[in-house]
């Protein structure tokens, strides 16, 4: 029996929710898409709740009317700079010896992990196992079903403000839908964009958006690293603005239809014409004068890209490089650039095992939106830990711990 899975990413421009149909297969078909404007967010955070909240339910109904289904409950994207990152370790004696590992041994031991000093105003919305050890034998993957005494789980958490969290919840509680869960943005991209190989030597994931950029690393097949940069493509948007003279709506029209990140590869004849700010008078602009202001600014983005590499301290081993989405990935050149800058191996990523309305999100724009139903269709395959109440006694709003089980 197909059943629906609903994905809402809210990004700094752009909100999108996809709606998408599992087949008993598990194969996952995109039937409905709803992309409008974003209002009421800064930087990956809800500044106006009644603002956020217009843009959400008009995102959601266009999603209905193209899927025909009625939407109640969604999994959404969370990104800021308020999200942060931490590894931890858990261990716990194996309860029953002669039975072998169980998924409540694991479960406990991912809790153990969790038994860390939280900042009071942060909350865990992942803990993702990075490997196990049984009674000293460590590089275990799946540990269920091994015989042991102890087990030792190194996992990795990522935090995020509670009142971001909850802002962000309001707003879709206010355009009709229940969240299932929130996904960073950074993960959830992750998700949809990389190869299975690439997951296992070693790379880099950067969600460049319009107001942060999500960065993750990948090692051995699971996250090692998550952080978020306060910057975007909405830098680049406003220094073209500045520097032409324009106003920021076409500003952004612009960048993407005649932007380039390198001007030597920019024909130096080549113009194309734009009104100025407050003016319909048109003038010619020299399109290697855009690609000049594009440059600097996305050199600076993937500059400090390669500084959180390098501060996760596992710059040594990424040798699959790294994989750029979201929409400033398609500026033209940013490869070649990004390449220049990170010293890595770089690719653009899409979507991946998609179908039904490919070419709707068939571009890296798309990919936390994708990430996001990937999540979610895979929910029932994997165990999930019990919510802990929070200290003040009351209950979390969300399912926080989300463990990547085996199975």
């Amino acid at each position: 029996m197909e059943r629906t899975v609903v994905g809402i990413d809210v990004g700094s421009r752009k909100i999108c929710t996809l709606v998408g149909e599992v087949g008993n297969n598990g194969r996952l078909r995109v039937v409905g898409v709803g992309l409008v404007p974003s209002r009421g967010l800064r930087k990956g955070v809800v500044v106006n709740v009644e603002d956020a909240t217009a843009a959400l339910s008009a995102s959601v109904e266009e999603a209905q009317r193209t899927s025909g289904y009625k939407l109640e409950r969604a999994y959404v994207s969370i990104s800021g700079e308020h999200i942060s990152s931490l590894n931890s370790q858990g261990v716990v004696g194996v309860s029953h010896r002669r039975a072998g590992i169980t998924v409540d041994d694991v479960e406990r031991a991912l809790d153990a992990a969790c038994a860390v000093t939280v900042p009071h105003d942060q909350e865990i919305i992942h803990v993702i196992p990075r490997g196990y050890v049984v009674d000293g034998q460590s590089g275990v993957q799946d540990p269920i079903g091994m015989y042991g005494f102890r087990l030792e789980v190194e996992a990795h958490l990522v935090t995020a403000s509670t009142t971001a969290i909850q802002n962000l919840v309001k707003c879709v509680q206010g355009a009709g839908l229940e969240v299932d869960e929130v996904v960073s943005a950074g993960i959830a991209a992750g998700d949809a964009v990389l190869e299975d190989t690439e997951r296992e030597m070693g790379v880099v994931l950067a969600d460049i958006g319009a107001g942060t950029t999500d960065v993750a690393v990948f090692i051995d097949g699971t996250v090692w690293h998550t952080v978020t940069l306060g910057i975007g493509g909405a830098y680049i948007t406003q220094d073209i603005a500045i520097g032409l003279r324009l106003a920021p709506d076409l500003a952004e029209d612009v960048k993407m239809k005649h932007g380039h990140t390198l001007p030597h590869a920019v024909d130096t004849d080549e113009v194309f014409t734009v009104s100025s700010f407050g003016d319909d008078e048109q003038r010619e602009v020299p399109r290697w004068q855009l690609a000049s202001i594009i440059e600097a600014r996305t050199e600076e983005i993937l500059s400090m890209i390669n500084k959180a590499i390098k501060r996760s301290g596992y710059d040594g081993l990424l040798p699959a490089g790294v994989v750029l989405c979201g929409g400033t990935a398609q500026l033209r050149g940013i490869r070649t650039l990004g390449r220049h800058v990170l010293g890595l191996p770089v690719r653009l990523g899409r979507p991946r095992n998609i179908h039904g309305l490919v070419d709707a999100v068939d571009n890296p724009a798309h990919a936390v939106g994708a990430g996001l139903m990937a999540w979610g269709s895979t929910e029932e395959a994997r165990p999930q830990l019990k919510a802990r109440p929070r200290p003040s006694g009351g209950p979390r709003i969300l399912k926080w711990l989300r463990a990547f089980l085996p199975g």
